[in-house]
């Protein structure tokens, strides 16, 4: 049998060594990122809707793109200070959110903080108190990737009641004074007519050709867009 030299011997026992540290490196990971990133890959849905719940892909997601995930400032694109807000996995692991725990969670914290940190920065409006609260909630149940649906009841199309509201939560976050993105304002009954007057209203949430998507992160439900169109046939009701 051929003797190995003692140099031999150390560069195979050098070799393995490097090859073990190696393969355990990719599993060191911390308790809090294996959590975020294995709750990342589940999402939850139902058929019915708990008022008690707050739906990550009904509320929480239209709301932090429509805020947050802007151009300059948190898409994919411009990833300002390494945050990205565009969806689930990214929210979680950039926003260091940790589930059941807003007060720990970085970007719940930026949402309420009083000096230079205030997100979304100035000139753009600050969420609301409702927003904020909506977000918080969220966190508190755990911070699920969830969504919910049910009937489509096109019964009521006011403005007030039901397209307002749509408006603040998918729209006025890119679309407000202080943040007029491509240049359309969206503050409010008279606004929206016009935008639905000219056809950039419909043409842009029915994702069609020669219009900007909106909002660019996902279409509305098939729902919202057939208020949006009751809300039109019916002569703008307010």
């Amino acid at each position: 049998m051929r003797k190995i030299s003692f140099s031999q011997l150390f560069l195979i026992t050098l070799t393995i060594i490097v090859l073990a540290i190696g393969s355990c490196a990719n599993y060191q990971i911390r308790d809090d990122v294996f959590v975020e990133e294995t709750t990342a890959t589940d999402q939850e849905s139902q058929s019915n809707c708990d008022p008690d719940t707050v739906y990550f892909q009904n509320t929480i997601l239209p709301l932090v793109v429509s805020s947050c995930a802007t151009t300059g400032c948190h898409d994919k694109n411009s990833h300002r200070d390494g945050i990205i807000l565009t969806d689930y996995s990214s929210i979680i692991r950039t926003g260091e959110i940790k589930p059941g725990d807003p007060g720990d969670s970085e970007f719940f914290e930026s949402l309420t903080d009083n000096g230079d940190d205030l997100m979304p920065p100035r000139p753009m409006d600050p969420l609301t108190a409702e927003q904020i609260q909506k977000i918080e909630k969220w966190i508190l149940q755990g911070a699920k990737n969830n969504e919910c649906t049910e009937g489509c009841d096109t019964s009521n199309a006011s403005f007030a009641k039901v397209i307002w509201p749509m408006m603040e939560q998918y729209c006025i976050g890119c679309h407000n004074a202080s943040f007029p993105g491509g240049g359309i304002v969206i503050g409010g009954f008279d606004d929206m007519v016009a935008l639905a007057e000219n056809g950039s209203l419909m043409g842009s949430v029915n994702w069609d050709p020669g219009y900007s998507k909106m909002p660019t992160s996902k279409p509305l439900s098939e729902c919202n867009i057939d208020l949006l169109q009751k809300w039109i046939d019916e002569d703008y009701t307010e």
